[in-house]
């Protein structure tokens, strides 16, 4: 049986302004990239986000970012590489405290927008984001772009890494992302979605803009939480996945507890 891992990026609300629906994603994906305050998310909600994907028994992750809330971490930054390195560990640290006060733990590190898209192919600024981890706490793995670079440059580094790809994303017949400047860049058919992301789980290939094949090896898949529609995209895709023969199921440890109750 084919086996893997759905993601969303949550706990991205600050104060009373709220984004996406936390509690219904948890009830659908097996791993969770929170927010640690940098592009979004304030303490008392981020707490809450981590409850709750402790009661669901959901995996964490630190969703690491560049210094940005105005811009909600997806503006480009030329960070100095200890600046990036101390702000790694930093938010990292912020959010294993908050994870311990919910009862759960940090189990990966996926970096978030404008970052996570830099780090992709920049290896001086790839290099820091790993130091920042392995300075944090090198058991934990790191979530990236399947088929870029960085995959190969964290493992080289001897950091484990698990490779995602996104599922209201389309992909160049390369295998990269289509940016999101071009049109039919982002997906919100979920009934599309799914049949893609059942042909990936399954194959391990999916159809590029242009129609034609590419493979994407990857052993997580993405469904961004603030998207329009997201949560319709999320359980069309888990329904079509169980309904496929594919297994969901978190990558890594989601608390030293003992395991959650079945979810309904």
């Amino acid at each position: 049986m084919s086996v893997i891992d759905l993601n969303s990026d949550l706990g991205e609300g600050y104060g009373a302004w709220a984004m996406g629906d936390d509690a219904a994603m948890l009830a659908l994906v097996t791993s969770a990239n929170v927010a640690c305050g940098f592009h979004a998310g304030d303490p008392a909600g981020i707490l809450r986000t981590l409850q709750a994907a402790a009661e669901r028994g959901v995996a964490v992750g630190a969703h690491v970012s560049y210094p940005d809330r105005v811009g909600f971490g997806r503006r480009d930054m030329d960070v100095a590489s200890a600046d990036l390195v101390a702000d790694v560990v930093y938010q990292i640290g912020a959010l294993q405290a908050l994870a311990r006060a919910a009862g759960t733990r940090v189990s990966y590190v996926k970096p978030h927008g404008a970052l996570y898209n830099r780090i992709a192919a920049d290896a001086r600024q790839g290099r820091d984001v790993i130091a920042g981890i392995q300075a944090a706490d090198p058991s934990l793995t790191l979530m990236a772009l399947a088929g870029s670079p960085l995959v190969d440059l964290a493992r080289g580094q001897g950091l484990a890494v698990v490779a995602e790809a996104f599922a209201d994303r389309a992909y160049t017949p390369a295998g990269a992302l289509v940016s999101r400047r071009e049109p039919g860049a982002v997906l919100h058919d979920p009934g599309r979605v799914a049949e893609r992301m059942l042909r990936l789980a399954r194959e391990g290939v999916l159809e590029a803009i242009d129609g034609t094949t590419v493979r994407v090896e990857a052993q997580s898949i993405c469904v961004h939480g603030d998207s329009p529609g997201a949560v319709e995209i999320a359980r069309a895709l888990r329904r079509a996945l169980e309904e496929g023969g594919v297994a969901l199921r978190a990558f890594a440890p989601a608390s030293d507890a003992p395991p959650a109750a079945p979810r309904a």
